[in-house]
């Protein structure tokens, strides 16, 4: 089995499991990965997925022996791990310990939020392997942190530790060595307490704002807003609030 799927309550955590070779990915982790990301979306029951790696890494990437062998990761639609280039609709959070590095790191910036233990490393070394970080590193670690300082961590291919990580704000929480996935449970069931409808459409609208024209942006969220304060939980959410009581959210 290269991906141990395990639910904990209303999140579903999804563990690679090739620690011998610090979790690269081939094709059978990738189409592993995405049959656990339909699950994530399908079942109303889970709200938040966690991404991790069994053994000390989260991911080193893609599989070269693999690769040279002819077998490509990605997958048509999807992208590299099956996630890549199609995102879940429902929050998705890495909890990364040890090497996040080449697709590991692409795996993680696909991830809504990144949680690391303190040693955790990250980076896009491909240009010393002759290769481009073409499944969303490039992409997206300049909108994460500063363009200028992801230019030079894309250019250099040198490693970013925990910390800095942090400091840029790549990294949301940082864990104690080895804690990472208990501090990503701790965030996933935070959000998970909150009302299903409402945390999706927030994750699309912030996905999607930034390419809306500014004489456009109210009209275009609006569809999305009013679907939510239309909703069975919306009026479960206010009665909640008067009534001094925890909402029982039904995603309706």
């Amino acid at each position: 089995m290269s991906v141990v799927v395990e639910r904990r309550a209303s999140v579903l955590v999804m563990t690679i499991d090739r620690p011998a070779q610090r979790n690269a990915v081939n094709r059978a982790v990738s189409l592993a990965l995405a049959e656990a990301l339909d699950v994530l979306d399908a079942n109303p029951t889970l709200r938040v997925g966690i991404v991790t790696g069994m053994g000390g890494n989260f991911c080193s990437g893609m599989d070269l022996r693999a690769f040279v062998d002819g077998e490509r990761p990605e997958l048509e639609g999807r992208g590299f791990a099956g996630v890549t280039e199609k995102p879940p609709a429902k929050p998705l959070i890495a909890a990364v310990e040890g090497y996040a590095l080449a697709g590991g790191c692409e795996l993680a910036l696909a991830c809504d939020l990144i949680v690391a233990g303190d040693t955790a490393m990250f980076g896009l070394p491909e240009v010393s392997r002759g290769l481009v970080a073409g499944s969303g590193g490039l992409v997206r670690l300049r909108e994460r942190i500063p363009p200028a300082i992801a230019l030079e961590y894309a250019l250099t291919g040198a490693r970013m530790d925990a910390a800095t990580a942090h400091r840029w704000g790549l990294v949301n929480r940082l864990a104690l060595p080895g804690s990472a996935l208990e501090a990503a449970l701790t965030l996933a069931n935070e959000i998970a307490g909150n009302a299903p409808l409402s945390v999706m459409a927030s994750k699309r609208i912030m996905a999607a704002s930034p390419d809306w024209p500014l004489d456009r942006r109210w009209d275009l969220q609006r569809d999305m807003v009013e679907t939510v304060l239309a909703s069975v939980d919306a009026q479960e959410g206010a009665r909640a609030f008067a009534e001094k009581r925890a909402p029982v959210w039904l995603g309706e």
